[in-house]
This record gives structure tokens, sequence and C-alpha cells, in this order.
């Protein structure tokens, strides 16, 4: 399990935050943030060997944290498939405290050199909401929601950003539209696999399919980078 963060790493997360919207997630909103909190630089880089970027990333795994707690309390029981991922989804955009933290975030992780740093931190997500939502595939399918999820995710968060419909019902559709791709990407799939005359064609495809795994063992898995691993209760 994640060992609990750093009080002083913390802190330095809430004090760069006010800064964030002039600064980004920048070298110099990271020295404000030393100054608010009172640690040394030295102290700082410590905490934080990447500087911002560590905070930033504190910061989406706030949210995700956040969205796991809010779901958790929510009875989706009697909701459809699909329509389970969708309120997922829109609960951890509702987790989002700091729309221009995220505004800011985004750009910085769409540079090249911490893209993967990003991708790492939406597949988290992706791994968080399956997690929550009680998914068991233990073979191929781990992935691939996983995967699909993650793309569903990361178009959501540049279309909210953009959205400025009333309570945001555009994103709603956008949510459902996305939900509704991948389902039908799944039904597709389905009938490929029943499809006679097809399958020999699919059957070496499936066999090696029936090989991969899930991740196992570690924290988090060390084969599957950016796995969302829960909180010790």
């Amino acid at each position: 399990m994640n060992a609990p963060p750093d009080p002083k790493r913390v802190e330095l997360l809430d004090a760069i935050l006010p800064h964030v919207a002039f600064d980004g997630w920048s070298e110099k909103a990271f020295r404000e943030a030393i100054s608010t909190v009172g640690v040394t630089p030295a102290e700082a880089r410590r905490l934080c060997p990447k500087g911002a970027v560590d905070l930033a990333a504190d910061y989406h795994r706030r949210g995700d944290e956040a969205a796991r707690a809010d779901l958790m309390k929510e009875d989706l029981s009697t909701l459809r498939f699909r329509d389970k991922v969708a309120r997922a989804v829109r609960v951890r955009i509702d987790a989002i405290t700091d729309k221009e933290a995220v505004r800011r975030g985004t750009a910085m992780f769409s540079l090249p050199h911490l893209a993967l740093e990003g991708s790492r931190l939406i597949w988290g997500t992706a791994d968080m909401i399956w997690t929550t939502l009680g998914d068991s595939s233990d073979d191929l399918n781990w992935y691939t929601k996983r995967m699909s999820l993650s793309g569903v995710y990361g178009a959501t968060v540049l279309y909210w950003l953009g959205d400025d419909s009333l309570d945001q019902q555009a994103t709603d559709d956008f949510i459902d539209r996305r939900i509704g791709d991948v389902m039908q990407i799944e039904k597709v799939k389905a009938q490929v696999n029943q499809n006679s005359l097809l399958r020999p064609f699919t059957a070496p495809l499936a066999r090696l399919s029936e090989k991969v795994r899930a991740p196992r063992g570690g924290t988090p898995p060390m084969d599957m980078p950016g796995s969302w691993v829960p909180p010790k209760s």
C-alpha cells in the first residue's frame, strides 16, 4: 500500500495552489510554496525531487482519492454498467477543486519530457475507477478496460476545461457519447469473435490474449506503471 504522504509535502501542495493560476506548476510557484511553508530549499528538494511537477502529480492523485471516497458513498447498483462508468467519470471531474490548476497541469504534462508521467496519472485514474467499481478481470481485459477509460477520461478533461454550459451539462453529454463509443467498439469485437468465418484469423490472437494476465504484486505493480493503489483504511 502507499505510505501516507509526508505532512510537509502536503503543506507544500496546499501552499503552491494559490500561485499556480498565475505562474503555473513552475519553479517560481514552487519557491513561493517553500517560502510559505517555511522549509529550507534543500528539504523541499528532498521531499519533491522534481519540484512543482511532483506537487502537480500529488494534486492529481488527491483528486483520485477524493473521487474514490465519493464513489464509495454512492449506490450504483440500479445503474446499467455503462451508466456506472459514466457516473464514475463525472464524480472524478467533480472532485477537481481548482480548474485552473488542472488546466495548467494538462499543459505541463503534454510537454514531451513529461508526457509519460501524465499518461501514468491518467492510467492511474482509470485504474482507480475500475477498481472502485469492482472490476475483477485478470486477463487482457484488465489492460483494455483501463486503456479505453484512460482515453475517455483524458478527452473528457480537455472538453470540460472549455465547457461553459449550464451545470456543465455539455460535459455530461460528452461523457455519455464517449462511453457509448467504447461500448460500440466492444460490441463489434464480440461480433467479430463470434463470427465463424473470421475464427481462423482471430483464433491465434485469442490464444495469445489468454496468456496475458493483470499485474501482480508490488506497490504499485511493477509490470504496469501508473496503477492506482488504494490507501490503507
